[in-house]
Parts: C-alpha cells; structure tokens; sequence
C-alpha cells in the first residue's frame, strides 16, 4: 500500500489474500470479469467509488478498513466514527443496556474491536471478581484480565482448553486483520502460562465450555458472540455482545441464587 504506483490495486489484492481467494473467484463472486480486476490490482484501471465499495463488501472487509481503500483510491471515506457517548449513539447506548440487563442473572459484557470493555451487567462480577485492580483500570482488556495469571486465569478450572479458545480466535482475527495491536495483544498473551496441555476435544462435546472455580462450587459456562448487523458506523460495527449462558441445570440454579 506504500506504492506510488496503484495503492488501491495493492490493497485490494491484499485484501483478497487475506480472504484466500483468487482473482477468478472474487471476479465471479463481485459480477466482474477477472480481467478487469487484474487491471485494478495492477493498477492498469482506476476503480471508481462505487467498485471499491462493492469489492469490500464481497471481501467482508471491516467499515474502518473500507474507509482506507476508498483513501487508498482517492476518494472520502463514507462510513462516519462516533465516540460512544456521541448524542447520535444514544440508540445504541440504549439497545446495550437493554440487553445487558436482559441477560441476567447471567453475565454479559460488550467489547471493542481491541478487547476493551465497554460495559458489562451486574452479573458479570462473578467473572470479574478476584483480578488484580491494575487488570480492571480504563482501559480494561478483558483477553489480558481472563489470561494473566493475576486475572481470572487461576479461577478457571480448564484453563488450558479455555487459553486455546481464546487465543484461536484472536490469532484467527489477526489473520483477518492484520491489526498489529492485536499482533501486539496476541504475542503477549502467548507468553502466560499455558496451565498445560488442552485435552482434545471428546467425541461428544459440541462448545467449549469456561469452567470457573467459586465461592459456591464449579460453575459452567458456554459463550456467544453477538454484533449489530446492519452498523454503519465505524464505532457501532465493531462492537460486540459477549454472552455468558449456563452449560447445565446446577450453574443455572447457582446463577439464580447468587441473583
């Protein structure tokens, strides 16, 4: 992308890469021919506003990085970045703390792109209790509170299967991203103990499921991810909702009590 020569061409085919496509398969999936978008990549053709937005959206690529090709190709970004206390995010603000207090007893927690915790619910303090204050100050990252060994790692009972999921999915973000922040996060969170081998997965697992040690016994958790579908804001698009459920009847039944 520091070519003088085609910016946008680079960035697409980085793009394209990143997604492990070939020019012919994103030349079928975009309704263009592969000729054409070789002479984009290549910079033999400039795209026009319109091809650079279709293009992302067939690459999946995040509304943030979209704003930088349309820079890369000349154009103004069109996808607008509110703070999340910004007057027009209120709706926003309003549908999370809906759905927070909707979750309870159970715990729920709403992250940024990098990790950080945006807001949780009442019940989210039985995650929360124990870390060091130093792991919870603005702000917090909740992979560096669930892994250092001054977080919530010495409460989690499967720490090591817990630590593969989680790294998993971060490495798997990088991938796609190529944030090196998270590159950053992630060769951090490499380096804490690993709490041992992760035992394969047994033949009839279907999630992987956070064990917590407590107060009250072993509790058992299975997580879920959601995120607003139809953002076109920059800030909104990368927020998402991380849900706690309990994975069976005895953490249910712990959960409504604590409440």
């Amino acid at each position: 992308m520091t070519s003088a020569a085609a910016p946008i061409g680079l960035a697409l085919r980085d793009w394209r890469h990143r997604r492990r496509l070939s020019q012919l398969d994103l030349a079928l999936e975009a309704g263009v021919s592969a000729r054409h978008l070789s002479f984009l990549e290549t910079g033999r053709s400039k795209p026009s506003r319109e091809m650079v937005l279709h293009l992302a959206d067939q690459l999946e690529v995040p509304l943030r990085d979209r704003n930088a090709l349309l820079l890369a190709a000349g154009f103004a970004p069109v996808f607008a970045e509110h703070a999340l206390d910004d007057a027009e995010l209120a709706p926003v603000r309003d549908a999370l703390d809906k759905v927070l207090a909707a979750h309870e007893p159970y715990p729920a927690v709403v992250v940024d792109r990098s990790w950080e915790l945006i807001a949780a619910n009442r019940a989210a303090g039985l995650l929360t209790d124990g870390i060091a204050p130093e792991l919870m100050a603005p702000p917090a990252n909740v992979l560096r509170a669930s892994l250092h060994p001054e977080g919530l790692a010495p409460r989690i009972a499967n720490l090591a299967q817990w630590r593969e999921h989680l790294l998993g999915r971060l490495a798997r973000q990088v991938a796609l991203t190529r944030d090196p922040a998270l590159q950053t996060l992630l060769e951090e969170l490499r380096g804490y103990p690993a709490g041992g081998d992760p035992p394969p997965p047994a033949q009839h697992d279907v999630f992987v499921p956070l064990r917590l040690r407590t107060a009250g016994g072993e509790l058992a958790f299975l997580g879920t991810i959601a995120t607003f579908g139809t953002a076109v804001d920059v800030t909104v698009s990368e927020l998402s909702i991380e849900s706690f459920f309990p994975a069976d009847e005895a953490t249910a039944r712990a959960l409504r009590e604590l409440a």
